[in-house]
């Protein structure tokens, strides 16, 4: 069953073809000049006629029932197309496929979501409550229709595909997540993602600890296992329920009062060469330092008032989030 795009384009090239050998037969066949046997395909396939003559030779009029007959036919076939497309309302899908499109390659370091199941569903939340840039791919229509109609930008296919991949921008994008329950799936797509692209932060869901080893040869950067973190977090919420607390106001950002931020320390930033005492971090933003990474990925819990910042440092703060914006605004990070 073609659909109406399908039908179109098909109906459009057999019109051309039917087109181009009817001028060629009333250029050779009828004698006709070029001119003349374009003119005269235009009006025999239109059905105007303009009371052509019908005194004519045989073979020419032979030419002419066949280009009536296919000619109409295949205008027929393709016009219809066009109106079940425009009834069906696919020419509207198709513009706005277009235009995602056309969004999707206009973003740089932006988030690949693979997979829009609940936990790709929590995910796209959290991560459009942070405005960051993301796009979904899914193989799964209702999926995809779900997340499209909240105004997420995706792509409909194979993440384990290289041209889907490619269409959601992973030379471009700074971040994919796979979320996909499946270990195998994960690990292809990881796979795929890291052969295309060296650069790119890759997040891998795990639901065995047998895979984890697989995904860190395919090219994971981060694996996380949903049931694992679910069991730590439980355990806390028994042994230490005031430590949960604490960790769920951060995760949860349902505070305004208190959150945990990482500020970047990036070139011409005041904050270079300047030490944890002298940014008055407590004093004057009422804010607390509670770690400073280094740019080889070294971390630094709680780290000594003369620690000074470089370039690529990234601070971990905790405080009000108005006071951490005033801050990242003073000091440009």
């Amino acid at each position: 069953m073609r659909t109406p795009l399908k039908r179109i384009r098909l109906g459009g090239f057999v019109l051309l073809v039917i087109f181009l050998a009817a001028v060629v037969g009333y250029r050779f066949i009828g004698g006709y000049t070029w001119t003349a046997a374009v003119w005269m395909v235009v009006i025999t396939i239109s059905t105007v006629g303009y009371a052509e003559s019908s005194q004519l030779s045989p073979a020419v009029q032979a030419l002419t029932v066949a280009v009536i007959l296919l000619g109409i036919s295949a205008s027929v076939y393709t016009f219809g197309g066009l109106i079940q497309l425009i009834l069906e309302g696919e020419l509207e899908n198709a513009m706005g496929k277009r235009r995602m499109t056309k969004d999707i390659h206009g973003l740089s370091g932006h988030t690949i979501i693979c997979g829009y199941g609940r936990m790709g569903r929590n995910l796209a939340d959290e991560l459009r409550s942070q405005h960051t840039a993301l796009v979904i791919i899914d193989h799964d229509t209702e999926a995809i229709v779900e997340a499209t109609a909240i105004g997420l930008l995706c792509v409909h296919g194979d993440a384990t595909e290289e041209t889907t991949l490619e269409d959601a921008g992973l030379h471009r994008a700074s971040t994919l997540v796979s979320t996909f329950p499946n270990d195998a799936e994960s690990v292809f797509i990881t796979l795929t993602a890291r052969d295309m692209n060296q650069t790119v932060k890759i997040i891998a869901r795990a639901e065995r600890e047998s895979t984890q080893k697989k995904l860190r040869q395919a090219g994971a950067d981060t694996i996380v296992m949903p049931t694992v973190v679910g069991a730590r977090q439980m355990g806390r919420m028994i042994t230490r329920p005031s430590t949960a607390h604490l960790i769920n106001l951060v995760d949860e950002g349902s505070n305004p009062d208190f959150d945990l931020e990482e500020l970047k320390v990036v070139d011409g930033s005041p904050l270079v060469g300047m030490s944890v005492e002298k940014t008055e971090a407590h004093r004057r933003h009422k804010l607390l330092v509670v770690a400073i990474k280094t740019p080889d990925g070294n971390l630094k819990f709680n780290p000594d008032a003369s620690e000074s910042f470089v370039v690529g440092d990234v601070a971990m703060v905790i405080g009000n989030r108005d006071d951490i914006s005033r801050f990242r605004s003073e000091f440009r990070v």
